[in-house]
């Protein structure tokens, strides 16, 4: 029987064929019903990084495809994928990593690089935000998230998922305003009509990757508020550790409120609808001195302090590690890490530095 999906609905369905679940998900759910033929219908997975969905990072492919295979086959020709890479990273060399170009030639639809891409300023709940032309033009969005952990904000999904919706400039700035309340700010300008969450392997710790966990399930929704909700509460977050679902409830994006959602199995699971406890990032955490940095850099330094713990030298660390924007122009004692350190005592250059040199550069510190 098909069913019409409404805002307080959440679909699960189990398995490992990530194009034939979506599929299935999307014959039952019907999307496109009351959806004009002629309807610009953008995809933004997430492809934060240039790392194979296997690693943890990333969109799988083959969920973007069902999603396109879907559509086509409805009668939709006007599609496109959207994406804009973290600061550091080029959004370029993540469709060709993560297997977009490939895909992109098998459905014929074009890929936008929206680290190129002009912007607009707008404005959400009294902030303005600047968002890029090619996502305000859409007449329909759908968001293909990962279900991962992030090293800042606890989590990352659907509302976070949008980050990739503005220019590398504002990304910036979003981490000097302290990410929630923009997070949510951002979803009251661009506004999602579906939500399919990648929960086949995504990285309960890091935003970046390398720690896959095997989740074997898509969740489908229409209210991003709720969708993140449901993955706190599967990741063991209450709605008040992640700050930035409060406040895009708060804003009217939508509601939190899991008693009144009506779930949706579409079929057994395989056995892991219980997440595993996310690995403890305190010991870790408590080296850094954390000032607005970006996301890209807080990761890099996160996994080369998870690399130390590994070799038995994170014991040598017995300085702060100082890391963000707001340590630009500043001269300070301590440990630097990235660019806008240089005022440090010892500094390590790099927009960002990747984990490899972070390592390289604390291990042979003098005592």
């Amino acid at each position: 029987m098909v069913t019409r999906m409404d805002k307080q609905d959440l679909f699960v369905i189990y398995g490992r064929d990530a194009r034939r679940m979506t599929l299935d998900l999307l014959e039952q759910i019907r999307p496109e019903v009351g959806l004009a033929k002629t309807a610009r219908i953008g995809i933004k997975p997430n492809l934060v990084v240039a790392k194979p969905a296997e690693t943890g990072a990333t969109t799988h492919p083959e969920l973007v495809a069902g999603i396109l295979a879907y559509f086509q086959g409805k009668g939709f020709d006007n599609l496109v994928i959207l994406e804009g890479s973290w600061v550091g990273d080029q959004t370029s060399r993540a469709f060709r990593t993560c297997g977009y170009e490939d895909l992109a030639r098998r459905f014929r639809v074009p890929l936008i690089d929206l680290q190129r891409d002009t912007d607009r300023m707008c404005s959400g709940d009294g902030m303005q935000i600047a968002v890029c032309e090619q996502v305000l033009q859409l007449d329909y969005l759908v968001n293909v998230p990962v279900l991962k952990g992030h090293c800042q904000t606890g989590m990352t999904c659907a509302l976070k998922n949008l980050k990739g919706c503005i220019p590398n400039r504002e990304k910036r700035r979003f981490h000097s305003l302290g990410l929630h309340r923009p997070i949510a700010a951002l979803n009251a300008i661009v506004r999602q009509d579906l939500i399919l969450v990648d929960g086949l392997c995504g990285d309960l710790n890091f935003e970046e990757g390398g720690h896959p966990v095997a989740m074997n399930r898509i969740i489908a929704a229409r209210d991003p508020v709720l969708a993140d909700s449901f993955v706190a509460s599967l990741m063991g977050f209450s709605n008040d550790e992640i700050e930035y679902i409060g406040f895009a409830e708060a804003m009217g994006v939508g509601s939190a409120d899991l008693s009144r959602a009506r779930i949706t199995a579409l079929n057994d699971d395989l056995g892991t609808s219980k997440l595993p406890k996310i690995r403890s990032l305190g010991t870790l955490t408590r080296l850094i001195a954390d000032l607005d940095a970006c996301s890209a850099c807080y990761g890099s330094l996160v996994h080369a302090l998870e690399r130390l713990r590994e070799h038995g030298t994170l014991g040598t660390i017995r300085q702060p590690l100082r890391i963000g924007q707001r340590y630009k122009g500043q001269s300070c004692d301590g440990i630097g890490i990235g660019s806008c350190t240089a005022g440090c005592a010892r500094h390590l250059p790099g927009c960002p530095p990747d984990a490899r040199s972070i390592v390289r550069f604390l291990e042979n510190l003098p005592d």
